[in-house]
């Protein structure tokens, strides 16, 4: 579906960089007037009879004034992002000159465009699937090595290959039971009901594990919340600080210091750790403050993808230790029983050796830190699939995916069951059809709006 198909045959413009000052702008234009709007203030050569693909440089005018000394270039449809012809105009990084340029293309017939409208143009106009236009914003907000990587092997098609084949194959399959319709009467099979139910037994077992990866990208794309807790002067702001390398938390050995929950980010092996340092949590306090800072605390606890409870290892004996284990176990939250002060004392973890799994350390002086680290990411990894593979990181379309499977389960059932072909097609038609909602072979203009909305505008 091309955007001219839409009525889109108008110009757009943005700034396409980070406003404010800096050494350059760039300002991009998309659609059919673009090159000839350009070409009307750039008195230095004849934009239109350039090659695609090449740059420019030389004075940008209005109506004989100067605006900025630019570079131009050029990138004529369909060979753009676009699709469209694009004219991208790089300027000094002066807000006002941004402005001036921008006022300029105006005034020639552009118009400005809405957020994500370059991008929805690409996809309307083939240049991309929906899946590898939603992967451009993910791309833009990655902020770890693993978020970027995900979000640039989706820009490849990755994922959209994993759906492609399976959904041609059921194309093929669907027209012809489609074809036994029309020969009802002979009674006749055309699909190789064995062939059919191999294939979806297959494509149940892909869309399982494509589902079974939204958890790794949900934690890639948005980040794991990780709620320090335990008693007052256990250490908690002291682990805080040393996971950060600096003096974020006050510490000190009054007890209830802590009163409100402070917040940092953790980048561990490509994954965003969202620390919060909780108030230290003790069953009787007459500070009011205190209170409300430990009622945020069990908040918190609840709310957190892991739960570190930090004990002093002088202060918490084995069995109230494993009382403190089977409550957290009992609420269902992922935890770790972290001691801390260890450092102190060698024999210590023979004290709690009926407790599995304790990770002994020292805040203070850093002692096994990165046992801690290595621990965190394995519970965060455990029981996913491996980074390579491809990873869902879009709510949407998880949501979808959960709907082929159902749909593939019926048509699986159905064929056990031996049921006739205008069921058995009615059932892969709507799986066929959330397929296509994912990669965009299925949408409305409301549900392009929305997710294009969520682009910056420029892109």
């Amino acid at each position: 579906m091309s955007t001219k198909l839409l009525g889109w045959d108008d110009t757009i413009i943005a700034l396409a960089t980070p406003p404010g000052v800096g050494a350059i702008g760039v300002i991009r234009l998309s659609g059919a007037k673009a090159i000839d709007i350009v070409n009307d203030l750039f008195p230095s050569k004849n934009l239109a009879a350039q090659s695609s693909h090449t740059l420019h440089v030389g004075m940008l005018t209005q109506n004989a004034q100067v605006l900025d000394e630019v570079v131009i270039s050029l990138f004529k449809g369909p060979r753009s992002y676009t699709g469209e012809n694009v004219v991208e105009i790089s300027c000094h990084g002066s807000p006002f000159i941004h402005q001036q340029v921008i006022d300029a293309c105006l005034q020639g017939g552009a118009r400005l465009a809405k957020p994500g409208e370059f991008t929805q143009r690409a996809f309307l106009n083939g240049r991309l699937d929906l899946t590898q236009a939603e992967a451009v914003a993910d791309l833009i907000a990655s902020n770890t090595a693993a978020s970027h990587k995900t979000a640039l092997q989706n820009i490849r098609g990755g994922f959209s290959s994993a759906l492609r084949d399976l959904r041609e194959q059921l194309i093929q399959f669907s027209a012809l039971i489609e074809l036994e319709l029309d020969f009802s009467q002979e009674d006749v099979e055309f699909a190789d009901r064995s062939k059919l139910k191999a294939l979806v037994e297959n494509a149940m077992y892909q869309t399982n594990t494509l589902l079974q990866s939204f958890k790794l990208g949900n934690v890639i794309k948005n980040g794991v919340t990780v709620a320090i807790v335990g008693k007052p002067n256990a250490g908690k702001s002291t682990l805080l600080n040393a996971f950060l390398n600096e003096d974020r938390a006050i510490v000190s050995e009054i007890p209830g210091t802590t009163r409100d929950t402070i917040e940092e980010t953790l980048n561990i092996d490509g994954i965003l750790f969202r620390l919060i340092d909780t108030a230290g949590i003790r069953a009787h306090t007459v500070d009011v403050i205190e209170s409300v800072g430990i009622a945020k605390s069990y908040q918190k606890m609840q709310q957190a993808d892991i739960v570190i409870y930090l004990f002093d290892v002088h202060e918490v004996n084995a069995d109230e230790l494993n009382t403190i284990s089977a409550d957290l176990q009992q609420q269902g939250l992922h935890y770790l029983l972290v001691g801390n002060k260890a450092d102190a004392d060698s024999n210590i973890k023979g004290l709690y050796a009926a407790i599995p799994n304790v990770i002994f350390i020292s805040a203070k002086s850093g002692l096994h830190l990165e046992v801690l680290k290595e621990r965190m990411v394995d519970l965060v990894l455990k029981d996913t699939v491996q980074s390579e593979n491809v990873i869902v990181t879009n709510a949407r379309h998880f949501h979808a995916l959960q709907e082929v499977l159902k749909s593939l389960e019926d048509v699986y059932n159905g064929l056990e069951q031996r049921i006739p072909g205008d069921l058995l097609a009615l059932d892969i038609r709507r799986c066929l059809y959330f397929l296509g909602e994912i990669t965009g072979e299925v949408t409305s203009d409301d549900q392009l709006d929305y997710i294009f909305s969520k682009f910056c505008i420029g892109k």
